[in-house]
């Protein structure tokens, strides 16, 4: 036990060394720090005393010309021994207290002097600089304004060079130019006058006001020729070629008043001397925006012009057709309603029938009033005509609706029509149909009629009747007379159909049973089966007496069918 108490013994005193050792070397380490920032604030400092300012002040003393930089010679000058005076000492004094207070490891004011002591240098340092870029502003001005005044002159030099080589084209424009060119040529004199007397205020000021008035030459240069060709050519013309247009076009009676020519022609003159008015003082703002704009405007004017023409053409093409179809549409729909009251006499009509012929009559009669009145306001030159295109080609459209509806109207009367005399052509070639049919029962003179075929002829009789009393009834029924013609149609289509057949069963019977007598004697069987047939024949039942007579003969002849037929064929 004594030796585990003492090996815990021995690892805690190991562990207390090693942490007093890590201590110890971080408080070295700190140390050192701040040793390294002291020595920095120390070469700061060293800077501060170093600044080349005294050399500036006697570069500055070699150009003093006037009493004005004199006088800035000698306050700079003042400043710099004033900043040294109230800085210096005191960063001094602060630098020996942290060295102080760093042998003690007195760390809490060390740190707080620190922070003080880097306020001040830099409150020294920023004095320093700034009078140092006053003094180096004054040292190189020379340099630097010259060397912006000879940018200026070679560009001055380009822009009157090119002025001179198109004088002609700036006009009334050229002598303001002239003007303006000689005043940035005093300018440049002044320039030489304060820079010989080390003004670089003035001469800021003068540098500044050449290089303003150069970049504002550079855009009168190159815009106002062409400034001057639109106020004082392009625009003027075009407004003479709109005077004329606009004269000849009023002189053909054209309605222009919308387009307020006088009064937007006077505008643009007017407004182009107030323009010119402005570049003659080199107020170039907005000219050349204004002068677009307005060029744009008279040229608008020729396509309304063309538009107003072309309306003129389209209106005159659309008017004649529609009054050509106008008075035809007019006239159908009067002569329907001239006699509506026989049509209604003679057909019975639905009300869909008359409601779409009064709306197609009251639609005319309106479209009728509308353009009476568009042809009334129309001779007093009120209305362009790009306007009255637009209503002519609309009228047109509504006159197509009603003459469609019209179309409508005019093919239902004549299907009632067609409907009618269709009827009455059926008719007849029905009462035909039951004639022959007639006439063929009485043409082959059969023992008995069934009574069927006679229901079936009563029936026929009893359709035809109706038909007749259908197109003597006013007005007329057309869904009804349709059936009636429908039903008698079938009826006697069906009894015509009935007549054939029987009569054509009857005499293939008849034709099997002659055809057969030439074999009763050879067979009693046959003789037996064709009395049978010949008694079903007179009895009036011909489709059993034919089955019974070819069942008959067949035991004997099995070509019977083909040769009963090929001898009805020859009978027909």
């Amino acid at each position: 036990m004594k030796e585990v108490a003492l090996v815990i013994v021995a690892y805690i005193v190991i562990a207390i060394i090693l942490v007093l050792i890590v201590l110890t070397y971080i408080k070295r380490k700190k140390l050192k720090e701040y040793r390294k920032e002291l020595e920095l604030l120390d070469k700061k400092k060293n800077e501060i005393e170093s600044a080349p300012v005294a050399s500036e002040l006697a570069k500055l003393e070699t150009i003093v010309k006037n009493e004005k930089a004199e006088e800035k010679y000698k306050k700079w000058f003042t400043t710099f021994e004033d900043i040294k005076a109230l800085y210096i000492p005191e960063i001094n004094d602060m630098l020996i207290d942290l060295d102080t207070l760093l042998e003690k490891k007195n760390i809490k004011d060390y740190t707080l002097t620190l922070a003080k002591t880097e306020i001040e240098i830099y409150k020294a340092r920023q004095a320093i600089e700034n009078l140092l870029d006053e003094i180096k502003e004054v040292n190189l001005s020379e340099e630097k304004y010259r060397k912006i005044i000879i940018k200026l002159k070679a560009k001055y030099r380009e822009l009157n060079d090119t002025f001179n080589a198109n004088k002609k084209e700036y006009e009334q424009i050229a002598n303001p130019i002239e003007l303006q060119f000689e005043n940035i040529e005093k300018l440049f004199q002044d320039f030489e006058y304060y820079m010989e007397q080390n003004d670089y205020q003035e001469v800021y000021h003068i540098v500044k006001g050449i290089d303003i008035m150069i970049d504002h030459m550079e855009v009168v240069i190159k815009e106002v020729p062409d400034l001057v060709l639109l106020a004082n050519r392009v625009i003027p013309k075009k407004i003479e070629q709109i005077t004329e247009i606009y004269s000849d076009m009023k002189a053909k009676k054209f309605p222009l008043k919308h387009l307020k020519i006088e009064y937007n022609v006077e505008e643009s003159l007017k407004n182009v001397n107030k323009i010119l008015d402005r570049i003659k003082v080199m107020n170039l703002e907005n000219c050349m925006f204004e002068l677009k704009t307005m060029l744009e405007y008279l040229d608008s004017l020729f396509e309304q012009f063309e538009i107003e023409k072309q309306a003129k053409k389209t209106y005159e093409d659309a008017k004649e057709i529609f009054d050509k179809k106008l008075e035809k549409t007019t006239e159908e729909v009067n002569n329907i309603y001239a006699q509506m009251d026989d049509i209604k006499s003679m057909y019975d009509l639905t009300d869909n029938d008359v409601k779409t012929i009064d709306a197609v009559n009251e639609k005319t009669q309106k479209l009728n009033e509308e353009y009476k009145a568009l042809l009334k306001s129309a001779p007093r030159k009120k209305t362009p005509f790009s306007e009255l295109s637009i209503v002519i080609q609309d009228f047109v459209e509504r006159l197509n609706g009603i003459s469609d509806e019209l179309d409508v109207s005019l093919k239902n009367l004549g299907n009632l029509y067609d409907d009618e005399a269709r009827a009455r052509e059926q008719l007849d070639e029905i009462q035909e149909l039951l004639k022959q049919s007639k006439a063929r029962i009485r043409s082959y003179k059969l023992p008995i009629i069934s009574d069927n075929y006679f229901v079936q002829l009563q029936e026929a009789n009893e359709s035809i009747l109706e038909i007749i009393k259908e197109l003597e009834r006013k007005p007329i029924v057309i869904k009804t007379l349709n059936t009636r013609v429908d039903t008698s149609r079938d009826l006697v289509l069906k009894l015509f159909n009935t007549t054939n057949d029987m009569i054509r069963t009857a005499k293939l019977a008849e034709y099997s049973i002659i055809y057969g007598n030439r074999y009763r004697s050879k067979n009693i069987n046959i003789d037996s089966g064709l009395n049978q047939a010949q008694m079903l024949f007179y009895k009036g039942n011909y489709k059993k007496s034919l089955d019974v007579s070819i069942t008959t003969i067949e035991r004997i002849d099995n070509d019977i069918r083909r040769k009963v037929n090929e001898l009805y064929e020859k009978d027909k």
